[in-house]
């Protein structure tokens, strides 16, 4: 894998890279499936970083956003909450097994489908990697917001901040050279500053729990670097 500034580069200055959401979500899909396979029934009752959300929930929300994607079906309003919830409750009677089939379903065939689009939809790849990471924390799994995919996500959470009209920040990232730029500018506003590790750069801007994590952060407060409200 590429180090971060060497993927992030690719994607400098907001050149869409259509293919860069494909590659993320099979990434994660050859790094997931196969920990949820052989996870143990009971512990897909267990809650997540998401209220009122069990990794079972996750799960069901991610196929279900997936498959509608590549089924076409985006209708106005598809992934506002309510949307999300109806999703999830319609998967409440369905297995386990039939869950993680759809999710494995989505991860191959989504990324073509938000190719071919105008990359609206790259934010959708994004965030189902980021409720990857919200389904390892919950399981005590190692590599939850990081692992071998971060060097796919974090370029796509840079084009993410400037659509979503962060401030614009600079960070420098633990255990990596150069330096991640994100967000726009804002006349007479000097560029924040982020140092720490690159999860919880990625818990900041998706709006995790930030416990027990470390970091400094100058020039902007976490709320208003949120990408996903």
């Amino acid at each position: 894998m590429d180090t971060i500034k060497e993927t992030a580069a690719d994607v400098a200055g907001g050149v869409r890279d259509p293919w860069l959401p494909d590659l993320l979500l099979r990434t994660e899909r050859d790094a997931l499936i196969p920990l949820l396979r052989r996870t143990p029934p009971a512990a897909y009752g267990l809650r997540t970083a998401c209220p009122g959300w069990t990794v079972r929930d996750v799960l069901a929300h991610c196929g279900a956003a997936l498959v509608r994607i590549v089924e076409g079906r985006l209708e106005e309003g598809v992934f506002l909450p309510e949307a999300n919830a109806a999703d999830v409750a319609e998967r409440a009677d369905w297995p386990v097994g039939r869950i993680i089939d759809e999710l494995e379903r989505g991860f191959t065939e989504a990324g073509a489908a938000i190719a071919a689009g105008d990359g609206t939809l790259d934010t959708v790849a994004l965030g189902e990697w980021i409720h990857a990471g919200d389904v390892r924390e919950a399981l005590g799994a190692p590599g939850a917001y990081a692992g071998d995919s971060l060097a796919l996500a974090l370029p796509l959470l840079s084009v993410a901040s400037r659509r979503r009209e962060t401030p614009r920040l600079i960070a420098d990232i633990d255990g990596h050279t150069g330096a991640l730029e994100l967000g726009n500018e804002v006349d007479g506003r000097p560029p924040a500053r982020f140092s720490g590790d690159a999860a919880t750069l990625i818990r900041i801007y998706s709006g995790r729990p930030l416990v027990a994590t470390r970091y400094e952060l100058a020039g902007a407060t976490e709320a208003e670097l949120l990408v996903y409200r």
